[in-house]
C-alpha cells in the first residue's frame, strides 16, 4: 500500500514506493545517479534495494556515519566524488540515510553547480519525520549545529517503515522525539494516543507516521522559510541543541532525539512560567508539565548535565538561528497542542529550567 502527501513543489510516498520510484526516474531520464550513503546504510539499505537502481547508471559516494562528520570538510568529499564522477547538472542525488546524510547530501546537491535535483530516502525513525521534509538542508559549523545551509526542496521524498528494521533501540528512540514534539505543538489529541505506549519495541509506526507527518507539512507550507509559525518546529530544540553540542565533546554523546528530549522537558518548564522578556504566555498548566516530564523520563530516562559549563550552554543558545536580537528565542506551549513562537527567555529562567531538569 502507497500513501501520498502532496506539498506544493514535491510527493511524500510512503509506503511499497518501488513502482513510483520506477516511474519518477523514467520521467526524469537522469544523465547518472549518485547515491549518499555511509558505511551502516551501504550494508543495512543499499543493498536491499540496489536491484531497483540502474546498474549502469548509479554510482555510490560514500561517508561515514554520525553527527562530527556534517561538516565542511566533508562536504568537499562529496563535491569532489561528483566531478570525478561526471556529473552535470541533469543528474540526480539521492539520500539513503538518516539525518546527516540528508541535510549534508542536500546541501551539497543543492549548491554543486548551483543545484542538481535531489531525493531524500530517509532510513532512520528520525529523518522520515523530521528532517527528510521541509527543505532545510544543512552542515554543522563552529559547533552551532545547521549553521552554514540553504533552503531547498527534494524532488520527491521516499519512505519505508521497512528500513526501520535496520536500526537499534536507540535509533529508533532518537526518532520519537520529534513524533513527541509534533504532537505537543500541534495536537493534543495525537499526544493522547502517543501516551499509551509503553514499549517502543512493539510499536506499529505507520500508525503514528503519517499523523506526524501531516503536522510538519502543514506548518512547512504555511511557512517554508521560517519566518513565523515553522518556529514551532524547534520546541526543545533551542536548549536541546546546545546540550547535544556539549554532549558531542564528552565520552557519552547524545543522538539528536535524546538532546531534545532533554529540551523539551526543559522548554516545557519555561512553558509554565509567565516570561519576564518578549511575549507573555497564558501559562501552560502545572498539569501539562508534569506529564510531559513524567512521559519523556518514562522513556528517555535522566542524562548527566551536572557538568555541562552553563555559561558555553547559553553561550551555544545565543547563537540560534532563530534568534532576531540579543535575546535567546524559544518556541513555547500555552498548553499542549498550543504552541506560541518567538518567545524570549532570560539567563536566570533558562538556568532555572535546567536546575527543575537536573533535580527530577
Amino acid at each position: 500500500m502507497v500513501q501520498i502527501l502532496q506539498l506544493a513543489d514535491y510527493q511524500i510516498v510512503i509506503g511499497d514506493f518501488w513502482q513510483n520510484f520506477k516511474g519518477f526516474l523514467n520521467q526524469k531520464n537522469y544523465t547518472k545517479i549518485f547515491v549518499l550513503v555511509d558505511e551502516n546504510t551501504e550494508t543495512h539499505c543499499f543493498e536491499r534495494v540496489k536491484e531497483h537502481f540502474p546498474q549502469d547508471n548509479t554510482q555510490l559516494i560514500r561517508t561515514h556515519s554520525g553527527e562530527l562528520e556534517k561538516n565542511l570538510a566533508t562536504c568537499q568529499v562529496i563535491w569532489k566524488a561528483l566531478f570525478d564522477g561526471g556529473a552535470n547538472r541533469n543528474a540526480l542525488f539521492v539520500n539513503l540515510g538518516g539525518g546527516v546524510i540528508g541535510d549534508m547530501g542536500g546541501f551539497c546537491a543543492s549548491t554543486f553547480k548551483r543545484g542538481i535535483d535531489f531525493i531524500q530516502m530517509p532510513t532512520t525513525l528520525l529523518s522520515m519525520v523530521d528532517s527528510s521534509i521541509g527543505g532545510k538542508l544543512g552542515i554543522d559549523f563552529y559547533q552551532v549545529k545547521n549553521s552554514i545551509g540553504v533552503f531547498a526542496n527534494p524532488k520527491r521524498v521516499f519512505i519505508s517503515t521497512d528500513f526501520l528494521t535496520t536500526l537499534s533501540p536507540r535509533e529508533i528512540k532518537s526518532g520519537f522525539a520529534e513524533i513527541i514534539k509534533h504532537a505537543l505543538i500541534q495536537d493534543g489529541a495525537q499526544w493522547h494516543k502517543l501516551l499509551i505506549i509503553n514499549d517502543l519495541a512493539t510499536v506499529n509506526w505507520n500508525e503514528y507516521l503519517i499523523p506526524s507527518l501531516k503536522i510538519k507539512q502543514r506548518i512547512v507550507e504555511i511557512d517554508p522559510f521560517e519566518k513565523g509559525l515553522r518556529k514551532a518546529l524547534n520546541f526543545g530544540h533551542t536548549i536541546g541543541h546546545a546540550v547535544e553540542s556539549m554532549a558531542l565533546e564528552t565520552d557519552n554523546p547524545l543522538t539528536h532525539g535524546e538532546a531534545i528530549a532533554i529540551g523539551m522537558i526543559c522548554e516545557a518548564y519555561l512553558s509554565k512560567t509567565c516570561l519576564p522578556e518578549g511575549k507573555i504566555l497564558r501559562g501552560m498548566p502545572d498539569s501539562d508539565l508534569q506529564a510531559i516530564t513524567q512521559f519523556i523520563l518514562k522513556h528517555y530516562g535522566k542524562y548527566d548535565i551536572q557538568s555541562f559549563d552553563r555559561q558555553r550552554l547559553i553561550a551555544l543558545m545565543m547563537q540560534d538561528k532563530k534568534n532576531e536580537t540579543a535575546a535567546i528565542n524559544f518556541s513555547l506551549l500555552n498548553k499542549i497542542g498550543d504552541v506560541e513562537v518567538n518567545c524570549t527567555a532570560n539567563v536566570e529562567l533558562i538556568e532555572e529550567s535546567l536546575e527543575y531538569y537536573l533535580g527530577l
